[in-house]
């Protein structure tokens, strides 16, 4: 009865061993990265120091704090 379990134990570590023993392959830099072309006059983008306000909200004012 222990050989009948010791023989499944084995079999699920070697299929452990088997799946995880390598790496998974290298994600290259040119995949993990993209080029886009800007607008010389930024359109709706450009920085607009009076509309900060709604993108960057201070969690400490939210609180009430």
């Amino acid at each position: 009865m222990a050989t009948k379990q010791a023989r499944a134990l084995d079999a699920v570590v070697a299929a452990g061993r088997a799946r995880f023993r390598t790496l998974p392959e290298r994600v290259r830099f040119e995949d993990m990265t993209e080029m886009k072309d800007v607008s010389a006059s930024g359109g709706p983008d450009m920085y607009d120091p009076e509309r900060q306000w709604a993108f960057y909200s201070c969690l400490a004012l939210d609180l009430g704090l």
